[in-house]
């Protein structure tokens, strides 16, 4: 077996970069024998949309309660791009696992220089791999949550498409969206559709071809701007235009699917730094997805975040994980977070409790293996008190 890196989180966000904290509980083995148990009865899928109180989610077309509860989705730290087309068995297996460990809903991280090969160009390729995700989430009873217009790898990006000006690359994304939106307009398995992960609106013009802010972690960088020239544009109002463009690209083929956007969250000293403000945006989207990612030394402040948006849409806690907290301290929020949210997505890395239990004993679990184990246990023993049945 290849040695793994100490932490891959994948696709965890810039946000997140602080230290590692606390020492992590062990492992109760057979815990995911008995989520798989659990798994077994799902009932059949139907399409996810706002429930009609504008404070969670239901089924359609028997207005059952849905829960969103799942995982960003990443390999040994690798992008699904890396090793859907040579390794789908890979895929495959890891939608079993999370599944098996409770989750019914898989955040999948698309690049944009993946899937056009030209402005106007799809790539048949990613888009017929895709088509095969939705029929692998289907028949393991999961939903997507399908992230797009992400260039997380320098190498990925095209460069014609960073050399593009706003007006351009704005019909170039919204291409994109269109697309995929044609590809899964029929499938039931998609959750939503989150238009682009912790985009920025500047505040003043940027030099041609820095649509990103160079703000590496682990090798990639989550952050995207959404314009290079604001002129004298607000931000909050350019982020809702923005928004608005991608939204019309989508309904131009899928008029149902829930629409929303991966925020970055509140920070007390910068405030709505992202330029995208909860309140001003919420009315054009489907539902607000916060990232956030308790901190030890300040334990208050996640649901301070959490509270700045409840602006009348669902919210869902899109990434969260044990990053700079311990378990410990991310079970007591998550629990607490019930009183606003409605969904929640850790992070998965392709091992399961049982691959973790198995290098314990080995002696060749590491740091970051230590952190995805403490939150596998917490998420397969959680589930009953955030989805109930």
């Amino acid at each position: 077996m290849a040695v793994r890196p100490k932490l891959s989180f994948l696709p965890i966000s810039h946000c997140v970069q602080n230290a590692l904290v606390g020492v992590l509980s062990a492992l109760i083995p057979g815990v995911a024998p008995a989520a798989q148990k659990h798994a077994l009865h799902s009932p059949p899928q139907q399409r996810i949309a706002v429930a009609p109180n504008q404070h969670g989610f239901e089924r359609l077309p028997s207005r059952k309660a849905f829960y969103p509860w799942g995982f960003n989705y990443g390999n040994h730290g690798r992008l699904i791009e890396d090793f859907w087309v040579q390794h789908w068995s890979t895929v495959a297996r890891d939608f079993r696992n999370m599944r098996a460990l409770g989750a019914n809903v898989v955040r999948v991280h698309l690049q944009f220089g993946k899937f056009m090969l030209a402005p106007d160009k799809p790539n048949p390729v990613s888009f017929e791999l895709l088509s095969r995700l939705l029929r692998l989430a289907r028949k393991n009873q999961l939903y997507l949550d399908l992230t797009g217009l992400a260039c997380y790898r320098v190498s990925d990006t095209p460069k014609w498409y960073n050399a593009m000006n706003d007006r351009h690359r704005w019909t170039a994304q919204a291409n994109f969206w269109r697309t995929i939106a044609a590809t899964c307009a029929k499938s039931h398995a998609v959750f939503c559709y989150d238009l682009i992960n912790e985009p920025l609106v500047p505040a003043s013009r940027r030099k041609p071809g820095k649509w990103q802010p160079k703000s590496s972690f682990g090798g990639y960088d989550f952050l995207q701007f959404i314009a290079l020239n604001p002129g004298h544009a607000n931000r909050a109002r350019l982020a809702v235009r923005w928004i608005d463009a991608m939204k019309r690209a989508i309904r131009s083929r899928d008029p149902k699917t829930l629409i929303t956007v991966g925020l970055l969250p509140w920070i007390p000293k910068w405030g709505w730094f992202s330029g995208f403000i909860p309140r001003v945006i919420a009315p054009h989207l489907s539902f607000i997805s916060i990232h956030i990612y308790p901190q030890s030394k300040d334990l208050n402040q996640a649901m301070d975040v959490l509270h700045r948006c409840a602006v009348g849409k669902p919210v869902v806690i899109e990434e969260t994980f044990p990053l700079s907290c311990t378990a410990a301290e991310e079970r007591h929020f998550l629990l607490a977070s019930r009183s606003i949210a409605c969904g929640w997505m850790g992070h998965y890395d392709g091992l399961t409790l049982k691959d973790y239990h198995n290098l314990s004993l080995e002696h060749r679990l590491t740091v970051g293996d230590a952190i995805y184990r403490s939150f596998e246990k917490m998420f397969v023993q959680l589930k009953p008190d955030f989805v109930p049945r």
